[in-house]
């Protein structure tokens, strides 16, 4: 190899090394650098966070505490030190109690049964609920009545033979904790039912309350405190009848 041929040689592999070099450089424009990336990715996390932000102002406007709630718990789990979870928490907390206390309200409402309907000769309107304990097979159901025929009542209505009442008996009641006694006796046709006797007393009573129990023994089943939660009764749905 000649002189001159041998110098072409080196200055071509120099080139292509530097230009290896220059590939492999850190300093490729291409590449953000650490500080660009996590400044980027902090933007992107305050425009998402600030999107959410403006959908929480917007339930709050239209007073959906539901999604409102929702929506700033997500806010304040993922971005806690954003300038949106912090105004989110201004108002978070109340947010989330006048929703628990209106889903209370509902799931109280939902207990609740009301139907008109034709029923032994005339027309019968009824407001009812099942009792929370006991539950299943053994449940009672506590009914307000309104017929056409035989006129207002209350009374439970249970499974099996009924309940134990000779004559006019006594059941322990408790409206709220407050004792409240009543009189009540079985019906003369043989239902496993039991009649309130002081209807008009025990409807005003309970349309104050959201707990009542009564002590009641079955025939089948020994004594029971029976718990009935009365919260949501809508005296508005329970539809008046007229008299046959």
């Amino acid at each position: 190899m000649t002189r001159s041929l041998f110098h072409r040689s080196m200055v071509v592999a120099a080139a292509c090394g530097l230009l290896a070099l220059a590939a492999c450089s850190p300093q490729d424009q291409n590449t953000p650098s650490p500080a660009d990336a996590a400044k980027a990715q902090a933007q992107a996390e305050a425009a998402q966070a600030n999107s959410q932000l403006q959908s929480y102002r917007q339930m709050l406007q239209a007073k959906n505490d539901g999604m409102a709630s929702q929506l700033g718990e997500e806010i304040v789990k993922q971005f806690p030190n954003s300038d949106a979870a912090k105004e989110v928490q201004q108002t978070l907390p109340d947010v989330e109690q006048r929703w628990k206390e209106t889903s209370e309200k509902q799931r109280l409402a939902a207990l609740w049964t009301y139907q008109v309907g034709p029923m032994e000769g005339g027309t019968q309107s009824t407001a009812s609920l099942f009792s929370k304990f006991p539950s299943g097979d053994r449940v009672v159901r506590l009914v307000l009545r309104r017929h056409t025929k035989w006129g207002q009542s209350v009374f439970m209505f249970g499974n099996g033979h009924g309940f134990v009442c000779k004559g006019n008996c006594v059941l322990q009641a408790q409206f709220d904790g407050k004792p409240h006694p009543l009189r009540a006796f079985l019906p003369t046709t043989g239902e496993p039912a039991i009649f309130i006797r002081d209807d008009k007393s025990f409807i005003t009573t309970m349309e104050k309350a959201k707990r009542l129990t009564i002590d009641a023994e079955m025939q089948d089943g020994g004594k029971l405190t029976l718990v009935f939660e009365v919260g949501g009764y809508d005296p508005s749905k329970w539809t008046e009848v007229g008299k046959k």
